[in-house]
């Protein structure tokens, strides 16, 4: 028999490096659902601070999506940050163009 077709005996992988990949996973899809989950939450506050005289909640709503931003950083899908993002841009350009009172 030739050595080169030798057959490798089966062996058994150890099954804790398979949970925690599987863990590491479901917590990437985990953190992705809770930015969006805060991304809503800072997109119904700020809906409101578009309009004038209410816009100083952008100071409130400003600071909720950069939470979700970072959230959404750590998670391995893109959805959660990039509705922060949107609403962190929208918010941040509304207190720079106003100088953070009106």
């Amino acid at each position: 028999m030739d050595p080169r077709l030798k057959i490798q005996p089966y062996c058994k992988k150890p099954l804790l490096p398979l949970l925690r990949a599987a863990r590491r996973a479901m917590s990437c899809a985990m953190l992705n659902i809770f930015s969006i989950l805060i991304g809503l939450v800072a997109l119904v506050l700020a809906i409101p601070a578009l309009i004038p005289f209410v816009s100083l909640m952008n100071w409130i709503v400003f600071p909720i999506a950069l939470v979700g931003f970072v959230v959404g950083l750590l998670s391995s899908k893109t959805s959660g940050r990039n509705l922060n993002l949107i609403i962190l841009i929208v918010s941040g350009l509304r207190l720079f163009l106003t100088g953070g009172l009106i």
